[in-house]
């Protein structure tokens, strides 16, 4: 039977993990590590590079190496911050829209196409992993997400050749992983904290069914701004 595997397709490390038996099992990538950087760069040559090897050349070629892309996704120009805007490579903005501008291959890429090679990457490793093709998936996003965010996740896991079976929230994800599914009726704080996000739910749990109640978010907080500011 074909595997279903589910996706943290992170700010700045993604995670690919699938069911044996009752237990989830992060999938290790093809450098052994349990965390993908999403990062993708095309260099000089055209070559393109995604993961730790894209992150390691970096910084001898910031023009065409695109990291933190997830802050771009769905997302329409006056709705992020100058702050956010401020990265390494060439950020077009169009009407309702971001593009990314690549001299390496003279090519422009939407943020969805870039998140497709980090999610191909993933696949791929998977694949490998699991002895059999991977087609389907569950990705999550952070739960402050509009429709038009998580279209754009889905976009990305289509162009990557995935068929997105369903998008979580990260913070019922993350309940789940923790078991509260087996649990009576509670209301629970989750705190998300990641590279490049922070946010918090408040949840309903019970009967195996997950509310979000309430949710709120920074989407210029997270490890990157910590590492920026020490």
């Amino acid at each position: 039977m074909q595997k279903v595997v589910g996706i943290d397709l992170g700010t700045t490390n993604s995670v690919i993990a699938v069911m044996e038996g009752s237990q989830p099992v992060v999938i290790p990538n093809s450098d052994g590590l349990r965390t993908t950087p999403s990062v993708v760069a095309y260099t000089k040559k055209g070559e393109l590079l995604v993961g730790q090897i894209a992150k390691r050349q970096a910084v001898l070629n910031y023009a065409n190496t695109y990291y933190s892309i997830k802050r771009f996704m769905g997302a329409k120009p006056n709705e992020i911050s100058a702050e956010s805007k401020a990265v390494a490579y060439t950020l077009i903005e169009e009407t309702d829209n971001f593009k990314v501008k690549c001299d390496a291959v003279n090519k422009f890429f939407t943020p969805q196409e870039i998140s497709a090679q980090v999610l191909r990457k993933l696949t791929t490793d998977a694949t490998t992993y699991l002895g059999n093709e991977v087609q389907k998936a569950v990705i999550t996003v952070p739960a402050y997400f509009n429709d038009t965010q998580r279209q754009a996740t889905k976009d990305a896991g289509k162009i990557a050749g995935l068929d997105v079976l369903r998008i979580i929230n990260e913070p019922t994800a993350a309940s789940l992983a923790y078991g509260l599914d087996k649990k009576n009726n509670e209301r629970i704080l989750v705190f998300d904290l990641g590279g490049g996000t922070f946010d918090v739910s408040v949840l309903d749990v019970g009967d195996g069914v997950f509310e979000v109640l309430s949710t709120a978010g920074d989407t210029r907080l997270g490890g990157d701004n910590f590492n920026k500011n020490c």
